[in-house]
Order: C-alpha cells, then sequence, then structure tokens
C-alpha cells in the first residue's frame, strides 16, 4: 500500500473510530509503529488529525462533545470494568459524590446494598440509578440542566456543592494528560467538577484509555490533586507510568 492510500485508510479510521492509537494502526496496515508515526504527523501537518499520546484524534471531534446517548455505546466492556474497580474505593459507610458520566452511572448502579451510603450528585441518570434505593440517602443537585450531558451547572450547582464535604469523590473527565490534568469542553462543566473535587476526601478519577492524551477547552483540575486513576489494559504503559510519577495512583482493569 502506498503511503497515500494508507494515510487516507488511517483518516477515515479515525473518523469513523473518533480515535486512532499507533500499536492498532500498525497491526492493521502490516506496518511498523514508527511508519505509522511518520504518517499521523503528515496527517497533522495537513491539519486533518491532532496527535495526542499514543495515537491521533481527528480534528473535527476535538472540542465536540458527544452526548450521553452516544457515549453509553463507547468502550462498555471497559467502562464496566472500570466501574467494578472503583467499588473498592468506597467507604464501608458514609459519604461520595458521583459526578456525570456514563462510568459512573455504571458505579450507581453496582453500588452494595449492605451499607447504608449518602450520595450527592449533579447528574439525573445517576440519581435515575439510585433514586427508591432503600440504601441510599441521596441527595440531588440543582441547577440547569445540560442536554448534552444531563447534567446540572451553573452558580446554584455550585453553591449547593459547597455546603458539603464527602469521603469520596468518584469522577469523570473528557481528557486526561500529564501537562494539563484533567480537561473537559464546556466551561460550565468545569466548574462544577473543580467544586466537586474540593467537597471530597479523595478523589477517585475513572476514565477509560481513549482519554488519555486529549486535552479539551476547560481545566478541572491537575493531577497532583486526584488520588487514584482507574482505567482499562488498552492503555499505553508508558503513558500510564508518567501518569503516576506526576501524582495519582493508576490501578489498570
Amino acid at each position: 500500500m502506498y503511503a497515500p492510500e494508507r494515510h487516507q485508510q488511517i483518516l477515515d479510521t479515525a473518523r469513523s473510530r473518533g480515535r486512532v492509537e499507533v500499536a492498532g494502526l500498525a497491526r492493521e496496515l502490516s506496518v511498523t509503529p514508527e511508519t505509522v508515526r511518520r504518517d499521523l504527523t503528515a496527517l497533522e501537518r495537513r491539519g486533518v488529525l491532532r496527535r495526542v499520546h499514543g495515537g491521533a484524534i481527528p480534528v473535527e471531534r476535538l472540542g465536540i462533545e458527544p452526548a450521553v446517548a452516544d457515549r453509553e455505546a463507547h468502550a462498555t466492556g471497559e467502562k464496566d470494568r472500570i466501574a467494578r474497580a472503583a467499588l473498592e474505593e468506597l467507604p464501608d459507610g458514609g459519604s461520595l459524590i458521583l459526578d456525570a458520566g456514563t462510568t459512573t452511572v455504571r458505579v450507581a448502579e453496582l453500588l452494595p446494598t449492605d451499607r447504608e451510603l449518602t450520595v450527592v450528585t449533579h447528574s439525573i441518570p445517576v440519581a435515575s440509578a439510585l433514586v427508591g434505593r432503600a440504601n441510599i440517602n441521596l441527595h440531588l443537585l440543582g441547577g440547569i440542566v445540560r442536554g448534552r450531558t444531563l447534567a446540572a451547572v451553573g452558580e446554584w450547582t455550585r453553591s449547593q456543592i459547597s455546603e458539603v464535604f464527602a469521603d469520596v469523590a468518584f469522577m469523570g473527565t473528557n481528557g486526561l494528560s500529564v501537562e494539563r490534568g484533567l480537561t473537559t469542553p464546556d466551561m460550565a462543566e468545569a466548574i462544577v467538577k473543580r467544586a466537586l473535587i474540593d467537597a471530597a476526601r479523595r478523589i477517585v478519577v475513572l476514565a477509560d484509555h481513549s482519554k488519555f492524551g486529549r486535552e479539551d477547552f476547560a481545566r478541572v483540575a491537575p493531577l497532583a490533586g486526584i488520588d487514584t486513576v482507574i482505567t482499562d489494559s488498552g492503555v499505553d504503559a508508558d503513558f500510564a507510568e508518567e501518569l503516576e510519577n506526576a501524582g495519582p495512583r493508576v490501578v489498570i482493569v
């Protein structure tokens, strides 16, 4: 296969999947990782891809936040493993914050029934998964509901968060990098996420490997403020090591 044909195939794959990774492309195209890296560099120079750690993202996807319904179908097996691993971080009894996100919804669905827990969330899907559970003392934060994430944001939401302090916060993120920490496309969502992080003793970030290396518009928090990151086995090992060196413990499931 000639380089122009390979470039077009890489671009088509990136646009269909939302992201490509060096190792996967090398296998699919039967070329070396070094060849793939050169191809990605060439495509980035053309302005059609953005290089991230371990792969690349099509430029049309940068800054575009997928709706909840679109994200639910992405990496379902990985999210399930991450959510189950997150249960190991629960207090025996006490309080937790569940951020908005499809992985945190799965955590909500898996919460144990053998202990009483206080749960604070600004996510309507998380609250829907927990309402009616006899052992859950549920606090749903109010505010302006973003249609894209079905989560409350705004000053009203932030002011309510300032009145609580939980044992642990389980946070989602759109992007995670060593340089920028946690990022998300929407500024209002970032403000709420920062407030949630400030409102807990321990911070556990739940992020499948596709979030690693991505940097979105609004900064949420540096890695120094994160205690644990739980991700899946698709993560690049070198990047996971860099992440741990920056502060948080990294759990790979």
